[in-house]
């Protein structure tokens, strides 16, 4: 059974978006050309190929062509679409590597906030251990992927004042670290820190160095989940 060729896919879905699933639809060859970018002649044979593998019908309304997509034409573009949609939406992983290294000790004291603590526990189901895990990222690569990380969907923790300072916003990123599951783990962006784009910091309900048998100097790959979060 023949597919749908891939020059083929703009032509369909054009006669998709012109209501061709269910109905005969009137159509020219020249203004399909123009949509789909390709010469008149182009556009005929598309037709013509299309309807000859099965996947419109094709009839006159009066001295008009009309054209309908068939049943086995809309399974395949819709098969086409799920694929996409799937690709799409699926999480993706971000890559990073880096050696561990001793942080400035305000973790402990910043997750501890009253502010924090209290969406930590509602969006991500814990309170933090205190303090983080801080990485020292090795390759420009992966400092430049850190500095675009912030772009991406993640649980906001917002930020709030607590009526002597403002503190900023927290996004979080669920994390695997050295494949191994550290429960809830996960890479922080945050407004403001002391930390330039070559330190990834890490949080997680348990002392990421006892539950991942890592210590300072270490080298840790670091896999960061993006997906879509309402």
């Amino acid at each position: 059974m023949a597919e749908i060729k891939l020059q083929h896919i703009l032509t369909m879905i054009e006669l998709l978006m012109a209501g061709a699933h269910r109905n005969f639809v009137e159509i020219t060859t020249t203004s399909l050309a123009k949509s789909i970018g390709r010469s008149q002649q182009a556009a005929s044979k598309h037709l013509l190929e299309l309807e000859s593998s099965g996947h419109i019908e094709r009839t006159l309304k009066g001295q008009k062509l009309a054209v309908k997509i068939t049943e086995k034409g809309y399974t395949e573009i819709q098969g086409l679409y799920l694929s996409l949609k799937a690709a799409i939406e699926s999480s993706e992983a971000i890559h990073f590597e880096g050696n561990v290294v001793q942080g400035m000790g305000e973790g402990a004291y910043y997750l501890s906030l009253e502010g924090y603590r209290r969406q930590f526990l509602e969006k991500l189901g814990y309170e933090p251990y205190p303090g983080t895990l801080n990485v020292k990222l090795s390759d420009k690569v992966f400092i430049n992927a850190r500095r675009e990380l912030v772009k991406y969907p993640a649980i906001l923790i917002k930020g709030f004042n607590d009526g002597k300072r403002t503190f900023g916003w927290v996004k979080c990123y669920p994390a695997t670290i050295n494949d191994s599951k550290v429960a809830g783990a996960a890479v922080l962006a945050l407004e403001r820190t002391h930390y330039d784009d070559s330190i990834l910091e890490v949080i997680a309900p348990v002392s990421i160095k006892e539950s991942a048998g890592i210590k300072n100097g270490d080298r840790v790959k670091i896999k960061v989940q993006i997906a879509n979060y309402a």
